[in-house]
Formats: C-alpha cells, structure tokens, sequence
C-alpha cells in the first residue's frame, strides 16, 4: 500500500476543569479527527480519537500535543487498532523502506489527570515505526497509559519479518527541588529480539502499563495494588510481570493474546481508579470487546479496597 505523499496528521488538545466537569478544545488535522466526547462519572472527559487513514504508511507522520490544566481529568483512546504497513522491499527506489512515526506530548498541571489509553497497534510484515511520548507532570498528578503491540498478523500466519518497532517513553516529575525522571524506557523490536529467547522468545504480542501515581497516597497502597494486579492474571495467558516505580507501577505483557494482555492492563486500570476514591472505569464503548475485563474481578477488587482503607 502506498501513496504519493505521506501524511502529516496534527492534534492539539487542551483541557479545562468547569467546575468539576472537564471540557476539551483544540482541534485536529487530517487524517485525524474528534469524535463525540462525553463525561465520565468523575466528571472525567472522556475523547475518542479517529485515524481516518486506515493505516499508516511509510513516511506517515502523526503528532499529538496534549495540556491539562489544572484540576481537569481526560481519557484519551483510539476508535480502532492502528495499522502500520510494511515498507521494507517495497520500492525499488527505497528498498530499505520508511519509518512511520508518531510522536504525543503530554503536559499536566496541578492535581490533573490524564489516561492515555490506545487500542492495539499492529505491525504488519517489513514495516517500520517509530513512537515518541513525552509526559511532564507535577507531584501531585496522575498519567496512566496502557500500550499493547502485535507484530504481524499472526492470525494469517505472518510475522514481522524485517520489520522494526521502536518506542522512546520519557516521563519526567516537576517538584519543588527541580525536575527528575519517573520513567525513561528505551524499547525497539526487530527479527532477532524477537524470536531470542532473551528477547520475547517468539511472543507477537507485548505491552506496557505505566502510572505515574500522585503523591499523599498510604505508604502501603502501591503495595496492594501489586498484590492485587498479580491475583489479575489468573485465568490469563502470556507472561505478566509487574513492579514499582519510585512513584508508580510498570507492568510488562508478552504473549500471543491482545485480548488478556487488555484484560489484565483494565483491571490495574480500575485498581488505580479505586485506589484513588475514584470511580472504577467504564469500559471505552469504541473498544471492540465481547467480554467484560473487570466482570470477573469484583471479589479482588473488593479486597483490595478494604485492605486500602484499613491499612
């Protein structure tokens, strides 16, 4: 799949608290656009944002800057999966292919926060991406996101090939002795760490959680919520690990299931709302899933929540 000239798609956002209710503007450039946000019950603005390419192709690029101002709360997700089409061995001009790219920026002020939660990303054979996500964020405010890549359509019986993924994740905290780094991870997936059994052994899908807590929570609770999360994984395939940041959790997927990497990452989702007083998560209307993820977790997440407030 190809086109004569690569897309350079542009959103902006910026959110404001009215009164406890979150309210968005900003708008969105081609092939991005907006679709109908509506209000969680936290007063959370909830945004779903459509690619309307159908896909990226090499030399495709997407940005996306994002400001929260204080007091606000969004969900930003995906209508769909995005797809990014092989280019490697495409062109006889090219034949070592084009990097798609996709760089987001997020920027919180006091007491926001911001879930960045996209659906799946899909890699198809020979192609190559490139994601930056820059977050800057207070002490006292809150960034959770959840990413989930497959490489190939291994329903097909493809793989990625020569294809490659790199990811660039920088969160950084801004306190009252200066700037410091919560999370900075450097990832990129070829043929070789693919298959390595010191890589993903052959795995085609993985993904990472990361949450950026706020600060004033019970000394105790990040450790319930680790608990927790690994009483999740019963019932689900793939290898699941998860730890603590100084000021957060980061949770690690590999397997061949989107589906259970999704699950367990919603239910960390929904112990990071309750851990809070929040209200738990609905589940994103656009998400195509048949089952409940947070169906089968109310005995967990009941206990979890009596041992928050008794600790």
């Amino acid at each position: 799949m190809s086109r004569e000239t690569p897309w350079h798609g542009h959103c902006r956002l910026q959110f404001i608290n009215d009164r406890g209710v979150t309210r968005h503007q900003g708008g969105c450039r081609a092939p991005f656009k907006l679709l109908r946000s509506y209000t969680g019950a936290d007063g959370r603005c909830e945004l779903p944002l459509l690619h309307t390419a159908g896909g990226l192709v090499g030399g495709d690029q997407l940005s996306i800057d994002v400001a929260l101002a204080s007091g606000s709360r969004s969900l930003i997700t995906s209508v769909a999966a995005q797809k990014v089409y092989g280019s490697v061995g495409r062109s006889h001009l090219h034949p070592e292919g084009a990097w798609s790219r996709q760089s987001a920026t997020m920027q919180l002020e006091e007491h926001s926060d911001l879930e960045w939660m996209p659906q799946e990303l899909v890699l198809y054979a020979d192609a190559l991406f490139e994601q930056h996500l820059t977050v800057t964020l207070p002490e006292n405010a809150s960034f959770l996101t959840a990413e989930i890549v497959r490489f190939g359509r291994t329903a097909a019986g493809e793989t990625l090939n020569q294809g490659r993924w790199r990811s660039h994740l920088s969160v950084q905290r801004i306190g009252s002795t200066g700037p410091r780094w919560e999370q900075v991870d450097r990832l990129e997936i070829g043929v070789d760490n693919l298959q390595s059994n010191h890589g993903l052994a052959g795995a085609p899908v993985f993904g990472s959680l990361v949450w950026a807590a706020p600060s004033g929570l019970d000394p105790g609770s990040i450790a319930n919520l680790l608990e927790g999360a690994r009483l999740d994984r019963t019932g689900l395939s793939g290898t699941m690990r998860c730890t603590r940041l100084d000021q957060g959790v980061l949770a690690r997927y590999a397997g061949s299931s989107s589906r259970d990497a999704r699950f367990w990452f919603s239910r960390i989702w929904a112990r990071t709302r309750i851990l809070r007083g929040l209200s738990g998560p609905d589940i994103p209307r656009v998400w195509p899933l048949q089952e409940d993820p947070l169906a089968e977790q109310a005995f967990t997440t009941n206990a979890l929540a009596t041992a928050t407030a008794t600790h």
